[in-house]
């Protein structure tokens, strides 16, 4: 089974039946299933071969997910990179990644790759006659999502066909999907939250309703959206539901049609979950753990009984078939949904160590307890903070940087402190749109401190330790 067959054999089965709608318009899976063969012969006549990367850098819509299928009939690895990324952030993806060929819906090109809008590649193939997709096996690759990286360049996890249809049809199982759900893809392409949205839709021959950028962080309108696209299930992080219902009216409008609602990224705070344990009482409430590298890998249902807890609620059991242990305290994935390994690294074996902290509680169930490491979630999104340092030592005014995450959960933000060149005073704007122009909206510092060093520990190293120290204090300004 690969990861394309879903919508193979939804379209027939049912080929008018809704499969992907964007904010303007829509395909049914008959029109998915052929739009995709379209493009996979313009990927093969442009030279695209099986284990060729192809990049998909543009917006959230029907069309480049149908270029999603066809990258995947091709037998190549879809690289999907949102269009809020800036173009030197893409570029250094892109010579990571090495993709035969970067497909886009923009006038924005980049540099020394080969590029190509969507509307030429459709045009090309108009009516090409090589369709057949490739065979592929459940260990072949199928993408590669970019994470924010520890050596401060973006890395990208590998995962193949057989790992993500492993996850897809646990989550299909546990959600009881079927061709009448409506799902709502909040999350952008090239985070991991979306292969559920899409590929659980289309394994269950359900419709996937995606929501734009611009969207996806506008309260009201998106609660609107719920209720007029009649979502039955719902995926995102924490703080988007936190958002939605302290500026939208999410609790006062009802949930609609929504039967359940899923969260991951980043941890609920207890109080608005809570209030939405108690606003929806007929509503589904899960709550999913796993970094990109393995998917979801844990799994719990927040219950009534949930609404007299006073500490954060656990992240539960092992899902999707994986196996999860504790490992002198930290968390450690072996099974099916995780992934091949790094693009570009050393093929995985054995189980993969989380860096992240985890203990069980009473029950057996088990709970989050932070990072070995200071990687964090910002906005939902995982954030290594060496790689905005690595940024903003770029700049010309400036001589070092360290980024700490100051807070957690929905308080999580980026404050830069930094060493100015002689006879310099860079600006919290200045640097702020510098760090835009290499990375996306999450990764933008959130304050910015100026000191005139480092402290350091006996071996010379930056004292992280006690510059968070005075960061958290404020004595860093």
């Amino acid at each position: 089974m690969s990861l394309y067959s879903p919508v193979v054999d939804a379209a027939a089965r049912t080929p008018d039946a809704l499969a992907v709608r964007d904010l303007v318009s829509g395909l049914s899976y008959g029109e998915l299933d052929a739009r995709a063969d379209t493009f996979l012969a313009a990927l093969r006549g442009r030279g695209v071969r099986p284990g060729d990367r192809v990049l998909v850098w543009t917006d959230k819509t029907a069309e480049s997910v149908a270029v999603a299928q066809a990258v995947l009939r091709c037998g190549a690895i879809h690289v999907p990179v949102p269009r809020g990324n800036p173009v030197r952030r893409v570029a250094r993806i892109a010579a990571d990644a090495r993709p035969a060929l970067v497909v886009t819906d923009h006038g924005e090109r980049v540099p020394g790759a080969v590029c190509v809008p969507c509307a030429d590649l459709f045009r090309e193939a108009a009516h090409g006659p090589d369709t057949v997709p490739h065979p592929v096996r459940s260990a072949d690759p199928a993408y590669i999502l970019y994470t924010s990286g520890s050596t401060g360049q973006p890395k990208g996890v590998c995962v193949s066909h057989g790992s993500a249809l492993s996850f897809v049809d646990w989550a299909c199982g546990e959600l009881r999907l079927t061709a009448a759900d409506r799902l709502a893809n909040h999350a952008s392409f090239g985070f991991d939250l979306s292969v559920f949205d899409l590929y659980g839709a289309f394994r269950a021959g359900a419709s996937v309703h995606l929501v734009g950028e611009t969207l996806a962080r506008a309260a009201e309108p998106l609660v609107d959206f719920v209720w007029e696209s009649g979502i039955t299930v719902w995926y995102s992080v924490p703080s988007a539901l936190v958002l939605m219902a302290e500026y939208g009216g999410l609790l006062e409008r009802g949930p609609g049609a929504l039967r359940a609602c899923v969260f991951a990224g980043e941890r609920f705070p207890l109080k608005p979950l809570k209030d939405l344990r108690r606003g929806w009482p007929d509503v589904r409430l899960l709550n999913w753990y796993g970094p990109t590298e393995t998917n979801v890998c844990t799994s719990y249902e927040v219950t009534a009984a949930d609404l007299a807890r006073t500490t954060d609620i656990p992240i539960g059991s092992a899902a999707g078939g994986d196996t999860v242990s504790l490992e002198d305290g930290e968390i450690v994935v072996d099974g099916p949904t995780v992934m091949l390994g790094y693009w570009g690294g050393r093929p995985r074996t054995g189980p993969y160590r989380t860096g992240d902290l985890g203990r069980y509680d009473a029950d057996g169930r088990l709970e989050f307890r932070g990072r070995i490491d200071d990687m964090a979630k910002v906005r939902g999104h995982r954030v290594e903070p060496a790689e905005v340092s690595g940024v903003l030592m770029a700049h010309e005014a400036v001589r070092d940087a360290v980024v700490f995450v100051v807070g957690a959960g929905l308080d999580a933000r980026l404050h830069a402190v930094v060493v100015p060149e002689p006879g310099c005073a860079p600006g919290f704007a200045q640097l702020r749109q510098h760090c835009s122009d290499f990375l996306p909206p999450y990764m933008t510092i959130d304050a910015l401190h100026t000191v005139s060093g480092f402290p350091r520990t006996a071996n010379g190293k930056v004292d992280r330790a006690a510059l968070g120290d005075l960061v958290a204090s404020g004595a860093a300004v």
